[in-house]
This record gives structure tokens, C-alpha cells and sequence, in this order.
């Protein structure tokens, strides 16, 4: 299917590895001028050497955790038509050992990167009446688990923020969406899963298998989720064939959560 973004310019947050870096392929071989960034210069390098193979890639080294990583990435790429707020962190944690450092943490990566970065290319996607922006936000953010509460709160933030901006769309050609992952074969699985386990030196099949059973058993999927089918929602929403969709909040988590709508 031809998604229609040829020479549109993509920014991916956190885009060196799993779900980012599928999303940048995605785009990339969609067309679309991609960007990636990151904070470790040695991943970063080897994430758009991958990707070349895929289409036009350009790589920005910034901690876009922070400020002053975010404005620097703005400095470099000053407008983009299509931003995927990917950056994500997350750990498994009793509520009562969640220190305000963990918090902060947490709220700064996953959601004031986001912020920060839409604030800046917001108003040039209205004024040219054509944009995208498009939160990872996750399953959680609509049902928190009790082992990773800061997690949660900071997804359902980024929920709070699609549909706020998009209200701010009205009339125009941009959107702004968020999807909702589950459990997904990611970058730092393993030693989550280890971390939730029975037994952490398991072989990884029965890591995966504990954890679903155990923590998520509402799952349909009963697995995890390979990064590329959450890349390929993400690419249509960075199409101009999903114009009607917009202040949603789509999900690609498996069929664990229980409700529709």
C-alpha cells in the first residue's frame, strides 16, 4: 500500500532500537525523510546504518529526556511534518519504593519529551494545514498495573495530551493520536521479564510464558508483541489515508484489555 508520505519529513524519538527503530523503517520505506535520534552516538550510528538500506535517514544525537537535549534536536531539525513521540522508559516496582526521583524521571522521559517536542513543530504543522502527531503511549495507560504504577500514570498522561491537542486541530489537516501497545519483544525485555520471574535464570520462552500467565493473562495474543506490527499502525496514522482519525487512541496490545471502546 503506498501511504502517500513520499518526502515528508519524520522525526522518531527513542529510535535506536525496538519499537522506534521499527518505526523509522516503516517510514523510511515509505518514503519519508527520516530522522532518528538518540543519546548513545555509538547506537545512533548503527541504527541509521540499518536503516539506509530502508530509505533517507539523517541521525541527531540528543537526550531529548531533557531540555537541553530536546533543544538541541530542535535547533537541528526546525520543522518536521510527522512526529512520533516514542521515547519510553519502564520498570517493574512496588508503589511504595517509587521515590520522587523515580517519578520525575519517569515524567521527564515520557512525557515533557513529548511536550517539548510538539510545542516547538505544533504550530508550523497548522500553519501549513498538513502535519502529524502521534504519541506511543501503552495498555497502561488506560489500566495500570499495581507493579508499575509511574509507569501508567505517565501513559495516561500522554492520553490526556493527544486529546488535548487535537482539539486544538479543529478544522485543519493535522492530527494528533496516540497508540497503545502491550507487552512487547523490545530492547530491555529480557532483564524485565527476569525481574518479574519466578526464576530468573529460566530460558526466555519460559520467562515469557510466566509472565503472561502470571501478570497478564488477560492477553489474547498470550505473547509478546514484535515491534513491527506496532510500527505498521504508526505508519498509517503518519498517513494521509487516516485524515478522518484523529484525538484516538488506537490499540495494538494483543487483546489485553477487556473492554470495547
Amino acid at each position: 500500500m503506498n501511504l502517500h508520505i513520499e518526502n515528508k519529513t519524520a522525526l522518531v524519538t527513542g529510535s535506536t532500537a525496538g519499537i522506534g527503530l521499527e518505526i523509522a523503517r516503516a517510514l523510511a520505506a515509505e518514503g519519508a525523510r527520516v530522522v532518528i535520534a538518540g543519546r548513545n552516538p555509538d547506537k545512533l550510528e548503527a541504527a541509521a546504518k540499518d536503516l539506509r538500506s530502508s530509505g533517507t535517514v539523517e541521525a541527531v544525537a540528543a537526550d531529548v529526556a531533557t531540555a537541553a537535549g530536546a533543544a538541541k534536536l530542535i535547533a537541528a531539525v526546525p520543522a518536521v511534518d510527522i512526529l512520533v513521540n516514542n521515547l519510553g522508559i519502564y520498570d517493574s516496582k512496588p508503589f511504595a519504593d517509587i521515590a520522587d526521583a523515580d517519578w520525575l524521571r519517569f515524567f521527564e522521559t515520557n512525557v515533557m519529551s513529548g511536550v517539548r517536542l510538539s510545542r516547538a513543530y505544533f504550530p508550523g504543522m497548522i500553519a501549513q494545514n498538513w502535519g502529524r502527531i502521534i504519541f506511543v503511549s501503552s495498555e497502561s495507560g488506560l489500566s495500570p498495573a499495581a507493579d508499575m504504577i509511574h509507569y501508567g500514570v505517565t501513559k495516561t498522561a500522554q492520553l490526556a495530551l493527544t486529546r488535548g491537542l487535537a482539539t486544538a486541530t479543529k478544522g485543519t489537516g493535522v492530527t494528533v493520536n496516540a497508540v497503545l501497545p502491550g507487552p512487547t519483544r523490545s530492547e530491555g525485555i529480557v532483564d524485565f521479564l527476569k525481574s518479574v520471574a519466578t526464576d530468573p535464570n529460566a530460558p526466555l520462552a519460559e520467562l515469557e510464558a510466566e509472565f503472561f500467565a502470571k501478570h497478564r493473562p488477560a492477553s489474547l495474543l498470550q505473547r509478546m508483541i514484535a515491534p513491527a506490527e506496532i510500527a505498521h499502525l504508526v505508519a498509517y496514522l503518519a498517513s494521509p489515508l487516516s485524515s478522518a482519525t484523529n484525538g484516538d487512541a488506537l490499540r495494538v496490545e494483543g487483546g489485553l484489555l477487556t473492554t470495547i471502546g
